[in-house]
């Protein structure tokens, strides 16, 4: 089917609405405060991680770590938040600049793959500094988590202001192997709290 037909659109028509007409639903924020993890259970605190939704999306605002150059990680679980360790596989690259404009490069961080891993994953490869106005921004989607038929895609884009006044941006993707059910995710920084910044979840539909 052309996009214009006898003189009128599809668009017209409505027949694109089921595909391109989709929403994004505020599901949960949660707030750091010198917070050693946050978590988002499926039931619990009006949290929804389920079937409602084919793919959910997390957003990052402005987390600061307490301690000097972390790195954010991520991990996920099949029995509501009691383990943490789903074993998974993902890949990550990054590119950075300094303030001097003296250090670019675009490379592949092999340091931070996991293969069949049921470690914690790294989200903002080059870490961030803990100067007051230092932070990590970005978002994580993960797609029908709820499948007991297939493994759980995920995609993520970072960026981080770091110690040494670079920014890094981080694209990671992957899969949890595993046909269960995930039902929570916990976030962290790979040393000390968060001290602030808030993570909101969305159920895209």
């Amino acid at each position: 089917m052309g996009l214009i037909s006898n003189g009128s659109t599809i668009f017209d028509a409505g027949a694109m609405a089921s595909g391109f007409g989709g929403s994004m639903t505020f599901i949960k924020k949660l707030t750091a405060s010198s917070s050693g993890t946050l978590s988002f259970v499926d039931g619990a605190s009006s949290v929804v991680l389920d079937n409602t939704y084919k793919e959910y999306l997390f957003t990052f605002n402005n987390l600061h770590p307490q301690n000097d150059t972390i790195q954010l990680m991520v991990n996920y679980s099949i029995d509501g938040g009691s383990n943490y360790g789903v074993t998974l596989t993902n890949t990550l690259f990054r590119t950075y600049h300094d303030e001097g404009s003296s250090a670019t490069a675009l490379e592949y961080k092999a340091t931070h793959d996991l293969a069949q891993s049921t470690s914690f994953a790294t989200l903002n490869s080059g870490a961030s500094g803990n100067d007051n106005d230092q932070c990590c921004v970005g978002y994580l989607h993960i797609f029908n988590p709820s499948s007991t038929t297939f493994v759980k895609h995920f995609m993520s884009n970072f960026n981080s202001y770091n110690s040494n006044n670079y920014t890094f941006q981080t694209f990671t993707a992957g899969y949890l192997n595993t046909t269960s059910a995930i039902d929570a995710i916990q976030f962290k920084m790979d040393s000390g709290n968060i001290d602030a910044g808030d993570i909101c979840l969305y159920g895209i539909s």
